[in-house]
């Protein structure tokens, strides 16, 4: 996984509540075991109709609209427990996703692919979402390190895990992890004794 520390970027506003993963995948395209091109069915059904056209009005056909940072309504991620729905947000390029509630499975899926879902309070989405309605060119700034998210005069804190936080900010999955503690695994285990009881 990249390494992620400091994002500066444009949003895109997708504000409708309870998006599942179907929405986000549909079922069909889950044939794939590996990462790579669920990017192109992300939103699959919003963004074309029967016949394979763009719906000019869904968001992500809309070229006023670009970032890397995903803007969504309340409860994003709900439904089944698909890690698709991950793979298809970051291959379609997104880095952040900002609701004011995610969906369990899918926040974890998400930190385990280098997504961060960054859960605000519903004041302060409102706020954003105004904010890019007003001028979608508007910069959102997140800060892991210090794990704020801020646009224009307003900043927020989030809240993540620490262990999810040294993964992303190291750009590790959990085996990388591991890895990096080789030389502290290997030392305990050369100090460590053995008591055995007969």
């Amino acid at each position: 996984m990249e390494k992620f520390t400091l994002l500066q970027s444009k949003a895109v506003p997708l504000p409708i509540e309870n998006v599942d993963t179907d929405q986000i995948i549909p079922a069909r395209f889950l044939k794939a075991t590996n990462k790579i091109g669920f990017g192109n069915n992300l939103f699959r059904d919003w963004r074309y109709n029967d016949k394979n056209e763009e719906i000019p009005n869904f968001v992500l056909n809309n070229s006023k609209y670009s970032g890397s940072i995903l803007v969504a309504g309340d409860n994003f991620g709900c439904g089944s427990s698909r890690e698709h729905a991950a793979w298809a947000l970051t291959d379609y390029g997104f880095k952040v996703i900002v609701s004011s509630y995610f969906a369990d499975i899918f926040k974890g899926n998400a930190l385990n692919n280098g997504l961060l879902p960054i859960q605000v309070s519903p004041e302060f989405l409102k706020e954003m979402f105004q904010a890019i309605e007003d001028n979608s060119e508007v910069e959102i700034t997140v800060d892991l390190e210090t794990q704020t998210i801020s646009f224009n005069d307003k900043t927020e804190s989030f809240a993540i895990d620490s262990y999810k936080k040294i993964c992303m900010l190291n750009g590790y999955d959990d085996i990388d992890f591991l890895v990096s503690k080789k030389a502290e695994i290997e030392q305990f285990e050369q100090n460590r004794t053995l008591s055995y009881e007969f």
